[in-house]
């Protein structure tokens, strides 16, 4: 993807102790091009910037409640008198993705950002026979019987798509196959705050936890 500044809140990169923000111009494809001298695993941490949709159709809210598991919304959403049309959502993305470097040691950590994976896990060099571990948080806490949404993309580039629930400890062991490529996606909807509210004219607020990483040959 281009990198585009005004859709970034912070964009960065941790190895081991280093780390260091993404430096890049408007346009660059790929957003991010960094070169490493140190072998190990890489998490690159993305923040976005605001953005916001209006729902012109009912159903297309319902659709995105069902597919998301969260349908406290909708009696929230009659509850507190919203329009069944018209109505804004803001949302915001907080995605990382998990390079390994040469020999690729390393795990990845907590970076105290509002909703995230942490993968418990190093996809490049542990044995994944049983499957991948991941934490899913929110605020700081852990995400207890979420929904994760699984994206299974093959050397061919055919991508299937699961769905798993977090545990009690808001953990999940992922299938994964040897040559394939991963992304987790977890969705928290919540009412905005009222400043945020008051800014953009949203009801809604969602944000987008989002974890890549591809399992070795």
């Amino acid at each position: 993807m281009s990198y585009f500044p005004n859709r970034v809140d912070s964009f960065y990169w941790a190895q081991g102790s280093n780390q260091s923000d993404v430096v890049a111009r408007s346009g660059d494809i790929p957003a991010a091009s960094v070169a490493f001298d140190t072998a190990g695993l890489v998490s690159f941490v993305y923040q976005s910037s605001k953005s916001s949709l209006t729902y012109t159709n009912w159903e297309k809210f319902k659709n995105f409640i069902d597919h998301k598991d969260l349908h406290f919304a909708l009696a929230d959403h009659q509850s507190r008198g919203l329009p069944e049309t018209g109505f804004k959502e803001v949302y915001f993305r907080f995605s990382k993705a998990l390079v390994g470097i040469n020999t690729a040691e390393g795990q990845d950590r907590v970076f105290g950002l509002e909703t995230e994976f942490v993968a418990l896990e190093n996809p490049y060099l542990d044995d994944l026979r049983d499957g991948f571990s991941v934490a899913l948080l929110y605020q700081g806490a852990p995400r207890k019987n979420a929904q994760i949404e699984v994206f299974e993309r093959d050397p061919s580039g055919t991508v299937a798509v699961f769905k798993q629930t977090t545990d009690d400890q808001g953990h999940a062991r992922i299938s994964v196959k040897p040559g394939h490529q991963y992304l987790l996606d977890a969705v928290v909807l919540r009412q905005p705050s009222d400043a945020l509210a008051q800014d953009t004219g949203a009801v809604w607020e969602s944000l987008w936890a989002a974890l890549t990483f591809e399992v070795p040959q």
